[in-house]
C-alpha cells in the first residue's frame, strides 16, 4: 500500500506546481479534503491561533502540535505537510518529533533554523541558530525516520536578518545534510525568488502569505520560476476570520443574522461536509 509520503514524492516527480492550502482545525481540514488537492499544509500560525488563541511565537508544545497532526490525519487522506517549528528542543527532541509526526500520519515534516522561541516567518525579531547546529538537526531527523518515508523540509529564516546569500548558503548545507525539500522563508522580491530557484536544486517550497514579506504570485509564475510547492498557510484562516468578524458585527448591531453581508455556507451542505450523511445512513441501517 502506498503511503502518503510516497504519494507526495511521486507527485513531486511529476510536472506542475503542488498547491497546498493551509489547514488548522477539523473544519478547514474537512473542507480542503473535499477539494481534491495534491497536498495539505498544517500551518503553525493557524494551529496556535485556533487551538490556543495565541500568536505563533514558540508557545505551542510538541504535544499540542503532534496532537493536531494526528487529528488532521484521521480525516485527511491527502498527504499532509506539517509544521514542526524548531523540533521542540535539542537533538533528542528532534528525533522524538520526527518519529511522532510520522506515526501520526504526516507525509512531510518542516524544521526551521530559528532560535527558540521561534516566531512566525513573516514577523520581525527572528534569529537563527548556527548553521552547523541546524545541519545536525537535519541529520538527526534523517536518522530518526529510519526505514520510514516521511519527507524532511528544511527551512531557513536567515534571509531577514542576514541576507539572501546567507540563506542560500544555509540551504545548500541543509541539502547536503539530507533534506528532501528546501524552504527559504520570506524572500522580499520576485528577483530574490528567481535567484533562489536558479541556485538550489532540490524541490523548493514557496510560502504565499497574503500581507507578508513575499510577493504572492500566480501559480504559473511560481512554476516558471522553479518552485515545486506553494503553500498558502493563512489564506483560509484570514478568510474565516474576516467572515466571522463581519457576521458577528451584524449580530452585535442588529441582534439578528437577517442582514448578514458575509456569505453563509448552506446548512444542509455544511452538515454533509462534516459527516452527517454517514450518521443518517447509519440511522437508516439500524432503524427499528
Amino acid at each position: 500500500m502506498t503511503s502518503n509520503a510516497d504519494a507526495l514524492r511521486a507527485r513531486l516527480a511529476q510536472p506542475g506546481l503542488v498547491t497546498a492550502p493551509g489547514v488548522y482545525d477539523m473544519v478547514s481540514t474537512r473542507i480542503a479534503e473535499s477539494m481534491g488537492f495534491d497536498a495539505l499544509y498544517m500551518t503553525g500560525f493557524g494551529v496556535v491561533a485556533s487551538h490556543l488563541g495565541l500568536p505563533d511565537a514558540g508557545l505551542a508544545t510538541y504535544s499540542d502540535m503532534v496532537g493536531r497532526v494526528n487529528q488532521i490525519c484521521t480525516i485527511a487522506k491527502t498527504p499532509l505537510i506539517a509544521d514542526a517549528d524548531t523540533g521542540y528542543g535539542g537533538l533528542l527532541n528532534v528525533a522524538h518529533t520526527v518519529r511522532g509526526y510520522s506515526k501520526a500520519g504526516a507525509a512531510a515534516l518542516q524544521l526551521e533554523d530559528q532560535e527558540f522561541p521561534k516566531k512566525c516567518g513573516h514577523t520581525s525579531g527572528r534569529r537563527v541558530i548556527p548553521l552547523e547546529d541546524m545541519v545536525k538537526k537535519i541529520r538527526v531527523a534523517i536518522e530518526a525516520r529510519g526505514d520510514g518515508d516521511i519527507l524532511i523540509v528544511a527551512r531557513t529564516d536567515a534571509r531577514t536578518a542576514h541576507g539572501l546569500d546567507e540563506a542560500l548558503r544555509r540551504s545548500e548545507a541543509y541539502a547536503k545534510a539530507g533534506a528532501d525539500i528546501l524552504f527559504v522563508e520570506s524572500p522580499e522580491s520576485e528577483r530574490e525568488m528567481e535567484k533562489i530557484c536558479s541556485t538550489l536544486e532540490l524541490p523548493l517550497m514557496a510560502n504565499m502569505v497574503e500581507g507578508g514579506k513575499t510577493p504572492v504570485l500566480p501559480a504559473k509564475q511560481l512554476e516558471a520560476l522553479g518552485y515545486r510547492i506553494a503553500i498558502f498557510p493563512v489564506t483560509g484562516l484570514l478568510a474565516a476570520g474576516a467572515a466571522l468578524n463581519s457576521v458577528y458585527r451584524t449580530l452585535k448591531r442588529d441582534g439578528s443574522s437577517v442582514d448578514a453581508a458575509a456569505p453563509l455556507y448552506p446548512f444542509s451542505d455544511f452538515a454533509k461536509t462534516m459527516g452527517f450523511q454517514d450518521v443518517w445512513d447509519f440511522d437508516k441501517r439500524h432503524a427499528d
